[in-house]
């Protein structure tokens, strides 16, 4: 389906809604492999995001960018940059398409251009090129989402800083890929994105 201006404003509102939510949860998860920040982080950034864009944006590239540029800016860590890059990405390929599938897919390559990883690496890429796809495909379902994020959990971490605890990363989920989880699940749930 092609992204348009309400039903981007209605999935990030949704999403920050998520991340309010789960602000805690998401830190707890990053507290036993990471620096315990990526909820509060996020939460800052998407609150930022919905505030920026209640003055609603002139179209889908203005949108796109506007939500890059409150997450660089306000989000910490390495999640800010990289959710970030995402969206830049999604704004530049917005200028030729809105279809989805393919605006996700540059978000994608973008996040692994920036911080150089790659699937099995235990990082929010694993659950994004698990999931893409779907997207493209119309098959993305809450069971795909939970599954994929569920599949960082006995991997063993060699990016970000959950890289230094080795092994010891095993038998956690990545919180990227949670916060993740949650901005696709708020795209199934916003009617007549997907």
């Amino acid at each position: 389906m092609p992204l348009t201006v309400d039903t981007l404003t209605e999935w990030m509102a949704k999403f920050a809604d998520q991340i309010d939510q789960n602000k805690q949860y998401l830190s707890d998860l990053d507290s036993a492999i990471g620096d315990g920040d990526h909820g509060f982080n996020m939460d800052r950034g998407m609150k930022a995001v919905e505030e920026k864009l209640a003055t609603k944006p002139a179209d889908i590239p203005t949108g796109l960018r506007t939500i890059a540029m409150a997450l660089i800016s306000t989000v910490g860590g390495a999640s800010g940059p990289l959710y970030g890059t995402a969206f830049l990405e999604m704004f530049k390929k917005s200028k030729e398409t809105t279809d989805m599938g393919e605006l996700l897919e540059a978000a994608l390559a973008g996040i692994e251009k920036r911080g150089g990883a790659k699937p099995g690496d235990k990082t929010m890429v694993d659950v994004w090129t698990s999931l893409v796809p779907d997207v493209k495909n119309g098959t993305l379902t809450q069971e795909k989402i939970e599954a994929a994020v569920e599949a960082t959990k006995p991997m063993v971490a060699k990016k970000g800083r959950a890289s230094y605890l080795g092994e010891r990363s095993k038998g956690h989920i990545d919180p990227g890929s949670q916060s993740s989880g949650y901005l696709f699940s708020t795209m199934l749930e916003t009617k007549g994105l997907l």
